[in-house]
């Protein structure tokens, strides 16, 4: 099959290895074909369970003890006990701030990895949306009683984007909006949660890691938490956030 090809060059694709050429070969190919979309996705997240699963180690309280043992040992001066004891102290620190910071970076990256798969999981599936309308005033109202906040859509009169649509979507089992604008040939996905829903996921302005090449840009305003991401440029991106951004002024 002519699918066989590309999915040979998945691994390569999704480990950001392929040539700037074939990656847009392959992102162009993905979006037309929802059978590799779907195993692209499957693949992402096997990927992401294979590194949560190696990033599970905390350092504990019989750790650090072990640390000290190994490495306490009982000088014959009072000064050389203190550079010890600052040593072990320096390490434990040094431990626990490293430990700290990877457990918040790969609680971000897991949150930004799940508003990619399900980009990606929107592009493959057969239907897009919920409700279908270029309205904002159909699409808006449609979300009421189905998710626990409200929410404001941009005026996209002399713009280059058009709405497509609307639909509901969770997030760590928090429910959320979903709406999907289009720009020339690009979809692009806006997911809008409660910030409070997210509360347990640290996030910054940017994910540390691309998923599937996609330009990401989220921001918290209004109590809520957005994330705009397609593979559309960055500028587009950017431009599209700018919008949402401006309701709120």
């Amino acid at each position: 099959m002519a699918c066989e090809s590309w999915r040979a060059k998945l691994d390569t694709y999704l480990d950001n290895e392929l040539s700037s050429e074939d990656t847009r070969s392959f992102d162009t190919h993905v979006r037309s074909c929802p059978g590799c979309a779907v195993e692209a996705l499957s693949r992402v997240q096997t990927k992401r369970r294979i590194q949560a699963a190696g990033k599970r180690f905390t350092p504990n309280a019989q750790f650090r003890g072990r640390v000290r043992e190994s490495i306490g040992v009982r000088p014959k001066q009072s000064y050389g006990f203190a550079w010890t004891t600052a040593t072990i102290v320096l390490a434990l620190l040094v431990i626990v701030g490293v430990s700290y910071w990877s457990t918040q970076r790969d609680s971000a990256d897991r949150v930004f990895g799940e508003v990619a798969d399900l980009h990606v999981a929107n592009l493959a599936g057969s239907s897009v949306v919920d409700v279908v309308s270029s309205d904002r005033h159909t699409v808006k109202p449609w979300f009421q009683g189905k998710i626990p906040f409200a929410f404001d859509l941009p005026e996209l009169q002399g713009s280059e984007f058009s709405l497509l649509g609307g639909r509901m979507t969770y997030l760590d089992q928090a429910p959320g909006a979903h709406l999907i604008y289009q720009i020339r040939k690009h979809e692009i996905s806006v997911f809008i949660f409660q910030e409070s829903a997210l509360s347990g996921h640290p996030i910054g302005s940017a994910p540390a890691t691309k998923k599937l090449s996609f330009n990401v840009e989220t921001w918290s305003q209004g109590g809520l938490r957005y994330f705009v991401i397609g593979d559309a440029s960055a500028g587009d991106i950017g431009g599209l956030a700018l919008l949402f951004k401006g309701t709120g002024s």
